[in-house]
């Protein structure tokens, strides 16, 4: 019997992926901080609330790298137990900026300008492109720049999932330039990730292992190393040892950070 009679639409039903094991119950995000130089802690050992605050400068691809990166700093304290206070600083392009986030799946900001500090948070950080203003008090993460299209080419994508993972495969450390052909690459990789996921949705649920749960939390608690979860994802694929229900709960557990919709071809005709 195949995964989605068993158990009907994926999102009523519970997967193992959902809950971590003790061994990693405590936030151990550690990132590197522009000011210092120095790699520290994302969130305090307790966990209370953390403000994390994207900054724009512009509305173009290095902002939404900003944005982007931002998301994914919101997604791995969630996973650790963190509550979070997401906010949106810009000078300009404010409804543009929204707009984008929202399409490549972002979650939503509050306006940075309209919240005061000290609302009782115990962290504050900020997210900005290199070589901008470093804001003030808080850990500080920057991002390199990211050069090709322009961002209104966003609204003409098929799938916006694509722009996220072509910026995603890079560390943010590291400029990265779309050229010609970037996107579409990024999408039929994504297309093929897809279809794997939905061919493996189609055996027996299995938990994932902890062997691979703990590769992908060692990359992205070390400095959000998104392209080393990317990586697990692939080293996983060549591990004919997993099965592939497991494979499927891998994915589906990952896509809590990457937010690809990895999991959107389920049900579908082959």
């Amino acid at each position: 019997m195949s995964r989605m009679s068993r158990h009907g639409d994926l999102n009523r039903r519970k997967v193992p992926a959902d809950g971590p094991p003790p061994a990693y119950a405590q936030p151990v995000l550690r990132i590197l901080d522009a000011k210092s130089g120095e790699t520290v802690p994302a969130v305090p050992a307790r966990r209370a609330l953390t403000r994390v605050e994207a900054h724009a400068s512009g509305y173009d691809l290095t902002a939404l790298r900003v944005l982007l990166t931002t998301d994914l700093l919101l997604r791995a304290l969630e996973l650790g137990g963190t509550p979070v206070l997401p906010l949106l600083t810009a000078d300009r392009h404010q409804a543009e900026l929204h707009a984008a986030a929202t399409t490549l799946g972002i979650r939503p900001f509050e306006d940075g300008r309209d919240l005061s500090p000290g609302l009782g948070e115990a962290q504050v950080v900020h997210v900005t492109a290199t070589g901008g203003t470093l804001p003030g008090a808080g850990v500080t993460v920057a991002v390199a720049s990211a050069g090709g299209p322009e961002a209104g080419v966003l609204n003409t994508l098929d799938d916006p999932a694509a722009l996220r993972l072509a910026l995603l495969d890079a560390p943010r450390g590291t400029a990265v330039h779309l050229g010609a052909g970037a996107l579409d690459a990024a999408g039929r990789r994504l297309g093929r990730l897809r279809q794997s996921v939905a061919h493996w949705a189609r055996s027996p649920s299995r938990p994932v292992p902890e062997k691979v749960r703990g590769r992908l939390r060692d990359a992205w608690e070390d400095d959000l190393d998104v392209p080393g979860v990317l990586g697990v994802l692939r080293w996983m694929e060549n591990q004919p040892e997993i099965p592939d229900g497991a494979r499927f709960e891998t994915c589906a557990y990952a896509d809590r950070l990457l937010a690809l919709d990895l999991t959107r071809d389920l049900g579908r005709a082959a």
